[in-house]
């Protein structure tokens, strides 16, 4: 009897871990619906691997060495856009107060335990496509002309240091991108898809820098769904989870 009792009790645990039984979701503010693998402070910590604060009705993400608000969760396809609290709506001269690198989330590690990612993996053997693209703050010692990319904060952005403040978007930061003369001052990110490919002013880079970064915790539902992170991709016809091997 006693082992029956036992297994009963590991069958709820294992429940639990995987954010089943015993496990509600919680709410934040916009974020109304915060389940596994995520849970809100105070929640069970076998309800989700990644805790969430509520501060001021604000879902904030604690990552790396800063907090960042959580605008959405999307559980379809496993990601979750975050914006850095230092900017403002209404403010243009307002500005991320973290710089990220383009390492910080580009690892192309499947490590479940590497808590989240800058890609999503579409098909075997893991086809990675980017989440979001990098905002480059560069300060420049003279002005720059006849290149689209580099485009002018408009006085929005002052680093009480003298030259020119200019902003751009790119997939990676590459050599050939900097200017003679220019340094990176802030490196940040968004999912506001397509500013590299048009013209665009400094509002809009403001506008897609407060939609926020999107990043994914594909390592860990592979991980959860199939026997490790490397049996597994994402379809993207299906929006679902796909096993290696398997239809």
């Amino acid at each position: 009897m006693w082992r029956e009792r036992a297994l009963i009790v590991l069958v709820v645990l294992l429940h639990q871990i995987h954010g089943g039984d015993g496990c509600s979701p919680s709410s934040c503010g916009k974020v109304t619906n915060i389940s596994y693998p995520f849970r809100l402070k105070g929640d069970p910590e076998g309800c989700g691997r990644y805790e969430l604060s509520c501060e001021n009705n604000i879902t904030v993400l604690s990552l790396l060495s800063g907090t960042f608000h959580v605008e959405a969760i999307n559980y379809n396809n496993f990601t979750i856009r975050l914006v850095d609290p230092g900017l403002q709506p209404t403010n243009c001269s307002s500005l991320p107060r973290y710089s990220l690198s383009p390492s910080n989330f580009t690892d192309l590690s499947l490590d479940a335990l590497r808590p989240f990612g800058g890609f999503l993996y579409n098909f075997y053997p893991y086809y990675d496509e980017f989440l979001y693209e990098h905002i480059v703050f560069l300060n420049c010692s003279h002005g720059v002309s006849g290149n689209s990319k580099y485009v002018d904060t408009g006085g929005c952005v002052n680093w009480e240091s003298k030259g020119y403040i200019y902003a751009m978007a790119v997939d990676d930061l590459l050599a050939k991108d900097l200017e003679v003369g220019c340094q990176v001052k802030q490196v940040t990110g968004t999912s506001w898809w397509g500013l590299e490919t048009y013209e665009y002013s400094y509002a809009t880079i403001h506008t897609a820098l407060l939609y926020g970064f999107q990043l994914s915790w594909i390592p860990l539902a592979c991980h959860d769904h199939c026997s490790g992170p490397y049996d597994c991709y994402f379809n993207s016809s299906s929006k679902k989870l796909q096993c290696q091997g398997m239809t």
